[in-house]
């Protein structure tokens, strides 16, 4: 049974001596609690926003040939900060078909290890942006109205460059870890993931660790008006895994339309997916999640259908209504949704093939060969529905809760935002790296401390992405506690 673990504990002493380094024009739209605090002070702040702007501005797409380039940077920065070159490695892979990236693998060694080493994860890729799309080119940083946009501010550059500027920091104050930590930032997290299929594999003598923590996933977020939601303590995710819906017909001249087109058939089988709802269901994580939330809510709407849900899982209507929630949607079942489309080979002629892409995030412990069959049902009997052969989804169980990881995680959160701020463990709807170390048996926590306005700032993967400028700074002293605290003799 999943419990939760409040350990006290309180801020770590040299916060207070952090100073005040913000301009006022980016402290405008930030929450009255997130106002007036000490941060990050001017000598690394203007370092990280460097950093974070040349990771933002070096365009790592898929196909672009540009994830070594991101890698080389980060790499010299920390050899320059005097980590060993030896401890520093590029390891070339094959991303998507066709397609070549690059892992970067760093050790910072402890000089007398009294504790097995701890894993961070990211991944320096981003998904495609078009330019015009968006309101900037996307891979342009810019600074406006308190926020950092471009591809990649949010997912998941900010955690790659703040977690690695606050290794930077912590090497510079002198700080010694007693154990090993590395970082482990893939080139193939937005498509391929073999970078961590690797990393858990032929890689292992590289990744071995007692536990693993993700930059990818957990994160804050406060409401329009200021008021604190959560952090996610993120112990379990999501499997990916897409499926293909396809039709085929013998097509023809289109002078001679039939009732039995491609598209058409396709299309209705899409209607029926939108319509369909898959059976809502509560797991170890999710309980805990909803039971803190609810009491978030209180007597809203969506807390008290929280509360019938959590009384009575059988429930639809209350999980329904749960789900229509722009902050809730995807915890309560598995999702599947068409993202791409393709059909017919000639404007003038009947279609024989319509295909459709659907992308489903399956809930832990549901078989994706049961999310199969029910895609069947709902397409009918003329569309066949087929796994993606280029990547099959890793189910992969939920970590245990740890008191220290999740003490490091209250605590930084608490001494950033103050003691109000609920940590909630927390079901990932989207998917990561992470879900292949702990299917290989590494527990592994998502415990990002970036934050943003819900749900104005929801953009990534979308267009014109985001981050508060606070939210970027924040995560660079969050991170330097965490590893104080999981790192210290």
């Amino acid at each position: 049974m999943v419990r939760m673990l409040f350990i006290a504990g309180a801020a770590l002493a040299y916060v207070a001596t952090i100073s005040p380094a913000y301009s006022q024009q980016s402290q405008d739209i930030l929450p009255p609690s997130q106002q007036g605090k000490s941060r990050l002070n001017p000598m690394w702040q203007t370092k990280a926003r460097a950093l974070f702007k040349a990771a933002v501005e070096i365009p790592t797409v898929a196909g672009r040939g540009e994830m070594p380039k991101l890698a080389k940077l980060i790499a010299s920065e920390l050899r320059a900060a005097g980590f060993d070159h030896r401890d520093i490695h590029l390891l070339p892979h094959e991303g998507p078909p066709g397609d070549q990236t690059v892992t970067l693998v760093v050790r910072w060694r402890a000089d007398a290890p009294s504790a097995k080493p701890m894993l961070i994860l990211g991944h320096l890729d981003v998904v495609q942006a078009r330019r015009e799309e968006w309101r900037d080119d996307p891979f342009e940083f810019i600074e406006r109205d308190g926020y950092f946009y471009g591809r990649g501010t949010f997912d998941n550059k900010s955690g790659v460059i703040a977690s690695t500027v606050a290794l930077l920091k912590l090497r510079s104050d002198g700080f010694r870890p007693n154990r090993d930590i590395i970082l482990f930032f893939t080139g193939d997290e937005e498509t391929a993931q073999n970078g961590a299929i690797l990393g858990t594999t032929s890689w292992r003598h590289h990744t071995e660790a007692e536990f693993a923590l993700n930059t990818d996933t957990g994160n804050g977020s406060y409401t329009r008006d200021g008021k604190p939601v959560r952090f996610g303590f993120q112990t379990a995710e999501k499997t990916y895994q897409t499926y293909f819906l396809t039709v085929r017909n013998r097509g023809g001249h289109s002078s001679q339309p039939r009732r039995d087109n491609a598209i058409y058939e396709l299309g209705r089988a899409l209607a029926r997916l939108e319509r369909h709802r898959f059976k809502p269901v509560l797991n170890e994580t999710t309980r805990v999640y909803f039971a803190e939330r609810a009491k978030q809510e209180g007597s809203s709407e969506l807390g008290r259908a929280m509360r019938r849900w959590l009384a009575n899982e059988n429930d639809l209507r209350a999980a329904d209504t749960i789900e229509e929630s722009e902050i809730e949607v995807g915890q309560t079942r598995t999702t599947c949704v068409a993202t791409m489309l393709e059909a017919g080979h000639a404007e003038n002629a009947l279609p024989q093939t319509a295909r459709a892409t659907v992308n489903c995030r399956i809930m832990p412990g549901v078989d994706p060969r049961t999310v199969e069959a029910e895609l069947r049902s709902v397409s009918g009997r003329m569309v066949e529905v087929t796994p993606d052969p280029s990547f099959i989804g890793v189910p992969s169980p939920a970590s245990p809760l740890r008191a220290d990881v999740l003490g490091a995680y209250r605590e930084a959160v608490r001494a950033l935002h103050g003691q109000s701020m609920p940590v909630i463990p927390l079901m990932e709807t989207g998917a990561s790296d992470g879900a292949f170390f702990r299917a290989a048996g590494v527990p592994t926590y998502g415990i990002d401390g970036g934050w943003r306005i819900v749900p104005d700032d929801e953009r990534s993967h979308g267009l014109d992405e985001r981050i508060p400028v606070r939210s970027f700074y924040d995560n660079v002293l969050h991170w330097e506690m965490i590893v104080r605290r999981l790192a210290s003799p």
